[in-house]
């Protein structure tokens, strides 16, 4: 391991290194507007959700890293304590780019960038039309980290109003990731895009009655596998009980590669089976 410390290595590639280390990162498209009500557009991707009661997002203007100003954006909520977080898909992402430049105050990056400003329903700055997901916000506090260059000013937000595009929500008026085609950033200039191919379901524990045994649980001649992997052993320490194997199942499932082809059935899902064989393999 290589090891890299704030102070002893310097801030620019400190900072480099930090955003690839926490990746990816979904991206929150911010538009203000000032005491005039002049309209600003901004991408960020210090920006996550922190709470649903009450519905809470925060994200950072970080300070330039070169010059150690403020970003319009932060300037903006200081004067208009509001601001619409709107989510970056894949048709935006090179628009959201152009919007990303150091234009002066006073410029408006929707028209830079060629967006459509849309009226929202409870705060003052405009919607992203084209944005598949809108989030209105109330501005709740303003933390400021630092003073010098890449200092970050978390401001938190609570949400009071969503708005998603109609074609990206089933009749349960869920949403189908799919179809929002997120982008998400990384590290330097690169990104990520969350397609179809790339997009998986992993179920979460159950409820307390019906938690996985654990890593603790597994028999050794599994546990010390030279086969199955950290995530193989995982899925098998998911389950809330061993799996019984009668006589009859026994020889049935006897295997001579078990343990290669108990993770054949990992990976199809059939936990039960993986668990059977390597349990016949013992026998």
């Amino acid at each position: 391991m290589k090891t890299f410390l704030p102070g002893e290595t310097p801030q620019p590639k400190f900072h480099e290194l930090m955003l690839s280390a926490v990746a990816p990162r979904p991206i929150a498209f911010v538009s203000t507007v000032d005491k005039n009500g002049q309209p600003n557009l901004s991408p960020f991707s210090f920006f996550n959700v922190f709470g649903s009661n009450p519905p809470i997002c925060v994200f950072s203007p970080a300070r330039s890293g070169r010059t150690g100003q403020t970003k319009n954006t932060f300037d903006n909520v200081m004067e208009v304590k509001e601001c619409v977080v709107n989510i970056v898909n894949e048709d935006m992402l090179y628009q959201m780019n152009l919007a990303s430049g150091e234009y002066p105050k006073g410029v408006n990056e929707f028209v830079k960038a060629g967006f459509t400003m849309l009226a929202s329903d409870f705060v003052s700055p405009p919607r992203v039309a084209e944005s598949f997901a809108q989030l209105e916000c109330k501005v709740l506090n303003v933390i400021e980290t630092g003073t010098g260059g890449g200092a970050g000013n978390l401001i938190i937000c609570e949400i009071v109003c969503l708005h998603f595009n109609e074609n990206v929500l089933d009749d349960n008026n869920s949403v189908d990731p799919v179809k929002m085609k997120y982008i998400a950033r990384m590290g330097k200039d690169f990104y990520c895009r969350a397609d179809a191919s790339n997009i998986f379901e992993v179920a979460k524990p159950k409820a307390n009655s019906n938690l996985g045994i654990g890593f603790d649980a597994l028999p050794n001649f599994i546990l010390t596998s030279k086969i199955l992997t950290g995530n193989d052993l995982a899925q098998l320490a998911s389950v809330h009980e061993i799996p019984a194997l009668s006589r009859e199942e026994n020889s049935a499932f006897k295997k001579d590669n078990a343990h290669q082809a108990a993770q054949q059935l990992i990976q199809q899902g059939n936990l039960v089976d993986a668990w059977k064989i390597l349990l016949a393999s013992q026998q």
